[in-house]
């Protein structure tokens, strides 16, 4: 086993989650191989081409990657492996906080464009980026958005990515809508945390409303320009929110979180021009979290 492989422990929990077959072929010779080979372009963020030859050809590994990427199969198996923490009582559902983090993609991310067709004489504009392939340009670049919800284990329950220029407050109630254990028991899936921390940028009256209308508890601090405005309504700006210094104290689990999964290169930079494969190595690097802890 090479440095960053799949130990024992953690293949026997994850093999019986993984598809049988890929395509039209039959089954990869040796799933922890390929898997162990994703890994370690996740790890490094080497270009695919200069992987290992230990793991095979590189096209194996990487169209493994792509096709699970496409077709859910990552969020499947995340979902899976969650599911049996759940049983287990090994989810810190009393605290879930969320948060964001920014990560600089890699010029060569920047190559699904936007076709249109081109008339005779007509100018050359620069590049327009899909929205879908969530990569934004700022002061600092081209970058990408992360944002998730972590439970008090420092793992992640639902993960977003979005144009690095995005908002965080607009993307809460999408990233929570994400959060669904499934129970082993039976019945619906979980999606609703005791208790949820975030910082300032969260306040806004919609997800407060949103978090009331769940019966959520949370702990968001209000920024001093909303407080003003509040006070400066009078009654009609409605009551004081609560805080809680002691609940939100726990909100670097979730910063500590995003150290874990920036641990990994190719989440640090994002090397991949497609969102749906970038999502996969976000959603791997998650998985990976969940299998070690």
């Amino acid at each position: 086993m090479g440095r960053g492989d799949l130990s024992d422990e953690e293949w026997a929990r994850l093999e019986p989650y993984l598809p049988r077959r890929v395509g039209r072929g039959g089954r990869w010779q040796c799933h922890r191989r390929v898997i162990n080979g994703i890994l370690f372009r996740q790890r490094t963020g080497l270009p695919w081409r200069d992987l290992p030859s230990r793991f095979g050809k590189w096209k194996t590994v990487h169209d493994c990657h792509r096709r699970w990427s496409a077709d859910g199969a990552w969020e499947r198996i995340l979902r899976a492996v969650q599911a049996d923490a759940d049983a287990e009582g090994r989810i810190d559902w009393s605290m879930v906080s969320v948060d964001s983090t920014v990560c600089r993609a890699h010029q060569h991310a920047a190559g699904a464009r936007r076709k249109a067709p081109r008339k005779p004489g007509q100018r050359v504009r620069p590049a327009q980026h899909r929205p879908d392939e969530a990569l934004g340009r700022s002061r600092g670049g081209l970058s990408t958005k992360i944002h998730l919800a972590g439970e008090g284990g420092l793992r992640p329950l639902a993960l977003l990515v979005t144009p690095g220029q995005w908002g965080d407050a607009p993307q809460m109630i999408p990233v929570l809508e994400r959060v669904r254990v499934p129970r082993r028991a039976g019945g619906r899936p979980r999606t609703r945390p005791d208790h949820l921390s975030g910082d300032k940028a969260y306040s806004s009256r919609l997800n407060r409303r949103y978090l009331r209308r769940r019966q959520i508890g949370h702990t968001i601090p209000e920024p001093e320009n909303q407080r003003a405005n509040r006070r400066h309504r009078g009654s009609a700006g409605g009551r004081p929110t609560g805080f809680d210094p002691a609940r939100y104290a726990r909100r670097n689990e979730v910063e500590r979180l995003i150290n874990r999964l920036k641990n990994n290169r190719a989440v640090a930079t994002r090397f991949d021009k497609r969102a749906y494969v970038f999502h996969g190595t976000l959603t791997l690097a998650a998985l990976r979290l969940w299998l070690r802890h």
